[in-house]
């Protein structure tokens, strides 16, 4: 893996809890606006620049994308983001409940994206990433950094706690109670070593930011492309992202909910799930998935198990052997004829952070017909799925806490 320093674009200490945002992509125009409501210098002005337009202005329309372009130049003006003199690494730590995760910021290498050396477990959709190439590109600059995991390393975990104790840059805790910390990494050999351990690497995960990474890598590559005069050594060559070990991490359930029962009743729907699963009523108490390849279903006001029965999943199979597959295939699709997860009405997704509490709450409102919760994949699954080649069903990850935009921009111009 080829990995390099780079000059961050940031915020001054003093307001980087006011520039600091949640990602683009967590929340609608609304939550942006009311986030952003009386605060200039919110990051959201620029990820989010419909903001500043009339409320149901096209967040695609050419004038919000260079609104976005307007804002990034106003913020540096205004000395609200700077760019540091010297090609530094970062170290950015992340705590929720009491753990907290290491990253190292770096300038990832665009080919080795497009050699698939930076293994993706996702497939993207081509209309998110034209509008993220499109925001990269007009702004000539990574805004919002990608999120990746590498298999652990003795001797960055060494880097890593060196310099963290050290002084922090930034320390804050944000408003939903994630704290975030983030230190320059100043000593050459550290920078060295860094650089040096990245290069031995076979290999990079993408954990979350698919469209972004894409984005990224092909605006990069359209760059090169473009220059008569291309070296390869160029700023537009690398992206923004933040790598983690992958012991570090840890993935939440992602669960689904649906609006009907396909014309079947309640009664009829739990007679056929026994034919694939065995099906225990747990009453009314919240039931959460108790290991792999077992379910909760919520349905008229009661929990049940769902635990899947030998041979109906294959361990041997990467993709068939994951929960999302054995509840997509069986379940989703042969009882409820829910086949595209990516376009379909019918069913909605809740990211495990928001709790079983919120599958109940829709189902009890009348919204939704019956709730499933399945047990996370694990980061092993994830790895091995993307050293394999294959991609995981829509909808089967759920990072958190997510990484906070606005503490380091990547520029493409140097």
């Amino acid at each position: 893996m080829k990995v390099k320093p780079f000059r961050g674009i940031r915020p001054p200490r003093e307001i980087v809890t006011e520039v600091a945002s949640r990602p683009y992509d967590v929340l609608n125009s609304e939550e942006a606006r009311a986030e952003a409501e009386g605060n200039p210098k919110s990051l959201y002005h620029i990820i989010k620049p419909e903001i500043d337009f009339p409320v149901g202005t096209d967040e695609h329309d050419a004038r919000v994308y260079e609104k976005a372009v307007e804002n990034f130049a106003a913020f540096q003006n205004n000395g609200w983001l700077v760019q540091d003199e010297k090609e530094h690494y970062y170290i950015y730590a992340q705590t929720m409940d009491g753990r907290t995760q290491y990253g190292i910021v770096i300038g990832a290498y665009v080919d080795d994206y497009m050699t698939s050396k930076i293994k993706k477990h996702e497939l993207t959709r081509k209309d998110k990433e034209e509008d993220r190439m499109k925001h990269v590109r007009i702004n000539n600059a990574n805004i919002e950094p990608v999120f990746l995991a590498f298999h652990d390393n003795e001797v960055l975990d060494r880097v890593i706690r060196e310099v963290t104790a050290g002084e922090p840059e930034y320390d804050f805790v944000a408003p939903d109670g994630f704290g975030h910390t983030f230190w320059v990494v100043e000593k050459p050999e550290q920078i060295e070593t860094i650089t040096e351990e990245f290069a031995k690497m076979p290999a990079t995960y993408i954990a979350d930011g698919h469209h972004r990474s894409a984005a990224a890598a092909l605006v990069g590559h359209e760059k090169a492309t473009q220059n008569p005069a291309h070296t390869g050594d160029e700023e537009y060559n690398f992206f923004l992202a933040v790598a983690f070990p992958a012991s570090h991490l840890r993935i939440i359930d992602y669960n689904r909910l649906v609006r009907d029962l396909n014309g079947l009743s309640p009664a009829e729907f739990l007679e056929k799930l026994e034919y694939n699963f065995i099906v225990e009523d747990k009453g009314t108490e919240v039931y959460h998935p108790s290991q792999l390849h077992n379910f909760a279903l919520y349905l008229e006001g009661h929990w049940y198990s769902l635990t899947a029965r030998p041979g109906t999943y294959n361990d041997e199979d990467p993709i068939g052997v994951l929960d999302v597959t054995i509840s997509s295939n069986l379940i989703l699709q042969d009882l409820l004829a829910i086949g595209d997860l990516r376009t379909s009405k019918r069913i909605d997704f809740v990211g495990g952070i928001r709790g079983l509490e919120e599958l109940k709450r829709r189902v009890d409102s009348g919204e939704m017909a019956a709730a499933l919760a399945l047990y996370p994949v694990s980061m092993k699954q994830l790895m091995d799925i993307a050293d394999t080649g294959n991609i995981m069903p829509p909808k089967t990850t759920w990072f958190e806490p997510k990484l906070r935009s606005g503490l380091i921009i990547h520029s493409l111009n140097d």
